[in-house]
């Protein structure tokens, strides 16, 4: 989900960037009366899990890429506002140090992951626990992973009808939503079944009490 710079245009990222601010102000705020001070040792750990997580992608045909997040066990632990925060810092680190994503287009990243992502995954945690039991975190993070990465589908698929020149040439991210969403939202698929995976077996080593899922 690392969308370089140039991809998206002004019309999308100006918007997402100023609702991604939003967001931060809101999140900064829940975040200091809701996180627990003998929490953020954990909070470090799981941070530099996701970070590292991302790091370990998987190219795919076409010139594109799928990675774990860590959502799930992020949102299971520490609730949205938090997650959100540290999905930020995340993407930053990653364009900023290793060039990997774009500043211009993390905004609507983090909106996409860090935000919706982890509010799809206590929602569907909240609802899917006396359905789905033990593995209810496992089916929450596949969700995550999906909304996120179809909201990035979207996103990247709508460019060509936002910006383009006279003559109808994409200015930026040139492929359709035909093209995008199969692109990107198919291959989520087995990275959901990964994370969920992944979020069932870390909860499971720390215990049923890991679980958080606050706002």
């Amino acid at each position: 989900m690392h969308v370089p710079d140039g991809f998206l245009g002004p019309q999308t990222w100006l918007p997402a960037t100023g609702a991604a601010a939003v967001g931060w102000a809101w999140a900064s705020r829940h975040a200091r009366t809701s996180l627990k001070a003998e929490h953020v040792p954990s909070l470090g750990v799981v941070t530099a899990a996701c970070f590292g997580l991302m790091l370990v992608t998987i190219p795919l045909p076409g010139g594109t890429s799928i990675h774990i997040t860590g959502i799930g066990l992020l949102a299971l632990r520490f609730g949205v506002a938090t997650s959100y925060l540290a999905i930020t810092l995340v993407l930053t680190l990653h364009a900023l140090l290793l060039g990997d994503g774009g500043l211009t287009t993390m905004p609507l990243t983090s909106l996409a992951l860090g935000l919706a992502g982890a509010s799809a995954v206590v929602a569907v945690h909240r609802l899917g626990r006396r359905f789905a039991g033990s593995y209810a975190p496992g089916v929450a993070a596949f969700a995550g992973v999906v909304i996120a990465a179809t909201i990035m589908a979207v996103a990247l698929g709508l460019q060509p009808l936002l910006a383009h020149d006279p003559q109808g040439a994409p200015l930026y991210f040139p492929f359709g939503l035909k093209t995008t969403l199969p692109a990107v939202v198919l291959p989520h698929l087995i990275v959901g079944l990964l994370e969920g995976t992944l979020t069932v077996t870390a909860l499971r080593a720390l215990g049923d009490d890991a679980v958080g899922g606050r706002p």
